[in-house]
């Protein structure tokens, strides 16, 4: 297929959301019961990471108009086995979508694990829950979860490729979602490769890729570098990584003041979750004004963050008045759990391809280009590709957005051709 043809093909896919967006401008009641018995993991599940708890079929997007047929694939929800940070077992949530597509490569057909950018901390907000419409309006919060995975699950599932969207630790089921978690993002990613081949019986040796933009970008670079480990016996044949948030101290600043300032909030959130000291220092130091913050945009997703705290700042939420950066400066144990996030300290074990944009008012290009830096130094295979959209309305996230429109269609054919090798 040309890149033309899939140019067309994704513009009808432009138009299928924008309706499908309009339809769903509706209360996210019905099936609402059903649906939190799925997400409620069983009292007894298999500990092995990667094992299938349960699956059930799921919808997916409204028909392409233009296009014969559905969606170019069927899915199923998937619930599977994750490892904390610490080691623990912890049920996670996603999507496995199988093309109707023939994978026109030689060997088996591979599979593509995808992470959400940015998409929320509130159970509503789980990819999982919004297949079957790309937006959800929840007026009982009132809340909007918005779904934008669809490009690279439509891009995959047109050339033959199986696709998996993970929910992320804590997303959908149990517990807070631990957001830019380093290792549980990257575990997530790992596992729902390892669940999608067995849940499909797809070969063992069956070729593995992982893509992502942002906070999916920062999961794929770490499901990237921790496969060695993690995973040895998975078939990695090549990740994209846009604009990945590789080093917390770098991000935190670049993010606080913009459009999308409650994110920080995730991360602080998803810390504190996992951290008993970052706990405290949260507790310690946070004003009324933060605290409440926190517990507000811990059950929100990214439509929701935007209007409440956008163009914001931190320092609000601190009982002194200090920025985060500050903070985490004079606290050397908050120190230590942020640093333990960065990504580049090991070594991917197939070719990553990584986008940072030169002026992006989000994601620091500098981290982005550190990363890059730190794992060719190991002897990985990395092209590091600089997107150089110049400034447009710094910290409306104009410049984080753009840079992942660029490099989109060249970060899926790299993944595209490694599979094809």
């Amino acid at each position: 297929m040309t890149h033309r043809r899939t140019s067309r093909r994704l513009v009808g896919l432009a138009g299928a959301l924008v309706a499908a967006c309009a339809a769903s401008l509706v209360p996210a009641a019905a099936g609402t019961a059903a649906a939190a018995d799925f997400y409620t993991p069983p009292a007894r599940y298999a500990s092995d990471p990667g094992s299938v708890i349960r699956s059930k079929p799921s919808p997916l997007l409204l028909q392409i108009p233009g296009m014969a047929g559905q969606w170019p694939g069927t899915a199923r929800t998937v619930m599977y086995t994750s490892r904390r940070s610490d080691g623990t077992p912890v049920p996670v949530t996603g999507t496995v979508v199988e093309p109707t597509a023939p994978w026109p490569g030689k060997g088996p057909r591979p599979t593509l694990v995808v992470g959400s950018g940015t998409i929320g901390q509130g159970d509503q907000c789980a990819p999982s829950k919004l297949m079957g419409l790309p937006l959800a309006v929840d007026l009982t919060k009132p809340s909007i979860a918005v779904n934008y995975t669809a490009p690279e699950m439509y891009y995959m599932l047109v050339h033959g490729v199986r696709v998996v969207i993970t929910d992320y630790v804590g997303m959908g089921t149990p517990g807070v979602h631990t957001y830019v978690n380093r290792a549980e993002s990257g575990q997530a990613m790992l596992d729902g490769a390892r669940a999608a081949l067995d849940l499909v019986g797809a070969p063992a040796d069956a070729p593995v890729g992982f893509a992502g933009y942002s906070q999916g970008g920062g999961a794929a670079a770490s499901a990237a570098e921790l496969a060695e480990t993690y995973a040895p016996e998975l078939n990695v044949r090549a990740t994209y990584a846009g604009a990945p948030p590789a080093d917390l101290e770098k991000v935190i600043p670049a993010i606080d003041g913009t459009t999308i300032a409650g994110a920080i909030g995730f991360a602080i959130n998803g810390l504190t979750e996992r951290y008993p000291n970052v706990a405290d220092v949260v507790r310690r130091e946070t004003n009324p004004t933060g605290k409440a913050a926190l517990k507000q945009i811990s059950t929100s997703c990214i439509g929701d963050i935007i209007p409440a705290f956008g163009f914001r700042r931190v320092e609000t939420w601190t009982r002194t008045g200090e920025t985060l950066s500050a903070l985490i400066a004079r606290s050397p144990g908050l120190q230590d759990v942020v640093r333990q996030q960065r990504i580049g300290r090991l070594k991917p074990n197939a070719p990553v391809f990584v986008e940072g944009g030169l002026h992006d008012d989000v994601i620091p290009y500098g981290q982005v280009a550190q990363l890059a830096a730190d794992w060719r130094a190991q002897g990985a295979d990395v092209t590091f590709v600089t997107d150089p959209t110049p400034p447009i309305l710094t910290k409306s996230i104009v410049n984080h957005v753009v840079p992942m429109l660029g490099t989109f269609v060249p970060g899926m054919e790299f993944v595209l051709t490694e599979f094809r090798r």
